[in-house]
């Protein structure tokens, strides 16, 4: 297979299979050969990223079962690489280096994707699992890019795990009521101008049951349009 990019997922396969959906869908395509080439490798057995970083002494890290996969995909020579967890941007850098193909930065992008959709926005809050709060992966973009950095309460944090671990990962389930009490949440209260959907569990809420107006940027969604644009530009090299 020639023109082709890798996904490495299964982190978790719900949010993968999200990612896939939003990807096909959102893909010009009106017979069978118009959707893009691609490798879904869905890692289900990684160990949970959020364990690892909240408590590295006790867990097992997911990374050298990643880096296994960048090795092995390598080989076979994809344009380029996309990694829908946020949580495992922790290990972006690491991985990088170990490959000369680009991988996607889902952070990045989708902190880019503001200006455009947000111009006017100061204060971006992020909403995530405990691990992408603690690992900062986007606090240095935002930061960088001049906006006011608005972290959840403990509350709003840990509804938002039980959104991503009890409902989406444990049950396949979406809780709407909840997500928007945690958009009202970081809107109203917290006078977020924009509120980051920072986990690909979270992108699957908003898939199944929408924002209801509330001003967010969906990260996963953000990767998606970026990997159609690189996939296009394959398909005319």
């Amino acid at each position: 297979m020639k023109k082709f990019f890798t996904i490495l997922g299964g982190m978790g396969t719900q949010a993968t299979e999200s990612y896939i959906h939003q990807l096909n869908k959102r893909t010009d395509a009106h017979k069978d050969q118009d959707y893009f080439n691609y490798i879904l490798v869905n890692h289900a057995t990684v160990p949970d990223r959020t364990n690892f970083i909240v408590d590295p002494d006790n867990n097992e890290s997911p990374l050298t079962p990643l880096a296994e996969d960048i090795e092995q995909q390598s080989k076979l020579k994809p344009d380029f690489f996309t990694l829908p967890c946020n949580t495992a941007h922790f290990f972006f850098e690491k991985l990088q280096s170990l490959t000369d193909i680009p991988i996607l930065h889902m952070p990045n992008l989708t902190v880019e994707a503001i200006k455009n959709q947000f111009p006017n926005a100061k204060r971006v809050g992020l909403i995530a699992t405990n691990g992408t709060l603690k690992d900062g992966v986007y606090d240095k973009p935002i930061k960088a890019a001049g906006y006011e950095l608005v972290m959840p309460t403990q509350e709003i944090a840990k509804e938002t795990m039980e959104l991503i671990y009890q409902d989406v990962k444990e049950q396949d389930w979406v809780d709407g009521d909840l997500y928007h009490h945690i958009l009202d949440q970081m809107v109203n209260d917290l006078n977020c101008d924009v509120v980051i959907l920072g986990c690909t569990e979270i992108s699957v809420a908003e898939e199944r049951a929408g924002s209801a107006d509330y001003p967010v940027i969906d990260a996963q969604i953000e990767l998606v349009n970026e990997t159609i644009r690189l996939a296009k530009a394959s398909q005319t090299k």
